[in-house]
């Protein structure tokens, strides 16, 4: 049986792994460049700006969702949006990921969220599929931009 519990700081070292195990599946492990304090200050921090869910099998750490608010101007609404969903290969297929999403989209919902979202890589098609089995619908009208770098300090310097 899969539970599901809110993370504590001393989860953060199993939420970096998880991160970690993530980031290999997705095929960029070099990406990951997070410590463990920022992920501590992240969600325990003054200011925290995330949050997260823990699923356990047997008392054993077995993945987690990572997320937040965001606010649709247009609409007047806050959401939840999802930064990561992982389960460990051993889970997969236990309904896991499922108990996840499910605890999330509750939380939007106790909350007043209007919506939960979240990205998937075009080339996940397992997520994809186990996504839209839940009704999940593609945003296919919009494309994710991002600045980073040297791209993100030219951009705030004005030029």
């Amino acid at each position: 049986m899969t539970t599901i519990r809110p993370a504590t700081p001393a989860d953060v070292g199993q939420i970096l792994q998880f991160i970690r195990d993530l980031a290999e599946y997705e095929k960029s492990p070099q990406s990951v460049v997070a410590t463990a304090a920022q992920v501590h200050d992240a969600m325990f921090g003054n200011r925290p700006v995330i949050e997260a869910v823990i699923a356990e099998s047997n008392s054993r750490p077995v993945g987690f969702a990572l997320f937040f608010h965001n606010y649709s101007t247009w609409t007047g609404w806050r959401g939840i949006y999802l930064e990561d969903l992982y389960v460990a290969p051993e889970a997969r297929g236990s309904g896991t990921g499922k108990a996840l999403l499910g605890h999330v989209a509750r939380l939007a919902l106790e909350r007043g969220c209007a919506r939960f979202e979240w990205a998937v890589l075009d080339w996940n098609t397992p997520a994809i599929g186990f996504y839209r089995s839940l009704g999940a619908v593609p945003m296919d009208e919009w494309t994710v931009m991002r600045l980073t770098g040297d791209a993100l300090a030219k951009v705030a310097a004005g030029a």
